[in-house]
């Protein structure tokens, strides 16, 4: 598949931003997109095609992203010469989706061998099925043949996020041989870091840099220059943990290998950037219970991502409502009950809050694992248990003023519990999700809220009721 030249790339991007077309954060002004919008709708292509030109790929397609979707095709049809496969791949998914159906499915084709495979997988891997045949019947046999192989693998792995095109040479080659190679070839991909030295069974057995290659003499074998440890990256591996090993190991890029060791393809450090930011962004969201998150999203979607969790929510929160109805006659006899019981549950919440965003972040790094995860347990029980009595002492005190003495130990006393519990919540709810298989980061916001909600209300109250201060 056609390449973009690494040279144009190194030299363009560092001019992006300098412009009157970006502020001092590198974003498009506002006075910029008013005045595409105004020569798109005076119907002056000519105009809107040279206030887009100088754009970088990725800075047009923030532009698409930036109008409503119908005024984006008026655009793409504007600035056709401009709809470079990169462009299109730069899109926000939702956005390219909406593009490309509404593009003939020849336009389509054309635009995905402009990609390498990993690229091009990513631009239709989403569409309908009736709509990914024929754009791949349009496509060149070679080209069809290694997307289709991509699409096979599942979603979110390694064999979906590699891209074919690669550098690999027979382990019997010097340094000179590789050399003399890699100028005669003229099929090559154009941009590599890493070139993979396999054996006669396609097995990867080391790698070399590019820059070892230019500093080592000519009649060196590469078996002596090469990097024999490795790290490999399975096909069926998830794709977080392909970023976690990019990570770990400060990769450029790694080999990825099928079910029997053979090197099928390889993963650069510009795709996992992508997957960083969006593992860590789902993450954020899927706490929150807003789904994908995403301002593009089709109505219908973000509805329905929201409202099972809301609904969710609302059951949970019946629980918290029945402790209260339980004290009922406690609260109705000393009113300050139930002017207080929302710090409670509140600094609870926030503390559960806390504690779960450090869990599911520890796990999803690597950073807790079942050989560490009574001592990361006993790490947030401490912390919490700090934090409860700090806390304590400022509610105690305030209310002790405010009320009395005795209604002021209460809340302390109900607040060091609370936390504590929060503490505990947060770390247990999380690793009982990650031990049954399921995202912890996807339900578990719900649950804490409960636990902490639930037991903070409990302990406040039945505390009060305990200390004579209110009768049931």
């Amino acid at each position: 598949m056609a390449e973009t030249d690494l040279d144009e790339r190194v030299f363009e991007t560092p001019l992006q931003g300098e412009g009157e077309q970006f502020d001092e954060e590198n974003r498009l002004k506002p006075e910029f997109i008013r005045q595409v919008r105004e020569s798109l709708r005076d119907d002056n292509e000519d105009s809107t095609y040279d206030l887009v030109e100088p754009l970088h790929p990725a800075d047009i397609a923030d532009l698409f992203e930036l109008f409503d979707r119908d005024d984006r095709s008026v655009l793409a049809a504007a600035i056709t010469d401009l709809m470079s496969g990169e462009v299109i791949a730069e899109l926000n998914d939702y956005v390219r989706e909406d593009m490309l159906e509404s593009l003939p499915p020849e336009a389509v084709a054309s635009i995905v061998e402009q990609l390498e495979t990993d690229d091009a997988v990513q631009l239709i891997e989403d569409l309908d099925l009736t709509d990914q045949r024929a754009i791949l019947a349009e496509v060149e046999p070679e080209d069809r043949a290694a997307i289709e192989n991509a699409l096979a693998y599942p979603e979110e792995t390694a064999g979906r996020l590699m891209q074919r095109e690669l550098v690999a040479v027979p382990e019997s080659m010097n340094v000179g041989d590789l050399i003399d190679y890699l100028r005669r070839e003229d099929q090559l991909i154009t941009d590599f870091w890493e070139i993979f030295v396999v054996d006669h069974r396609f097995h990867p057995v080391g790698s070399c840099q590019l820059s070892w290659i230019l500093r080592t003499p000519r009649d060196i074998a590469l078996t002596d220059v090469m990097k024999r440890d490795q790290t490999l990256i399975p096909v069926d591996m998830d794709q977080e943990e392909v970023a976690l090993r990019f990570q770990k190991y400060a990769l450029i890029s790694a080999a990825v290998v099928d079910e029997s060791g053979r090197l099928v393809g390889q993963i650069t450090v510009d795709d996992m950037v992508h997957i960083i930011s969006e593992e860590a962004g789902e993450d954020a969201l899927l706490m929150s219970g807003a789904g994908e998150g995403d301002i593009n999203e089709p109505l219908r979607d973000a509805y329905s991502a929201r409202v099972r969790w809301l609904i969710a929510n609302l059951g949970t929160a019946v629980v918290a409502s029945a402790i209260i109805a339980f004290f009922g006659a406690a609260i109705e006899q000393l009113v300050a009950l139930a002017v207080l019981m929302p710090i409670v549950a509140s600094i609870g919440g926030n503390a559960g809050t806390q504690t779960m965003a450090v869990t599911i972040r520890a796990i999803a790094m690597n950073q807790l694992t079942r050989s560490n995860t009574k001592r990361i347990l006993l790490r947030e029980l401490k912390v919490a248990i700090m934090n409860g009595v700090t806390v304590a002492i400022l509610i105690g005190i305030a209310t002790a003023l405010l009320f009395t003495p005795e209604l002021g130990a209460v809340i302390a006393a109900a607040m060091v519990v609370n936390i504590v519990i929060s503490g505990l919540a947060g770390v247990l709810v999380p690793v009982a999700f990650e031990r049954m298989g399921q995202d912890p980061a996807v339900a578990s916001s719900v649950f804490v809220t409960m636990i902490t909600d639930s037991m903070g209300f409990f302990a406040f109250l039945g505390l009060a009721v305990a200390a004579g201060l209110a009768g049931m």
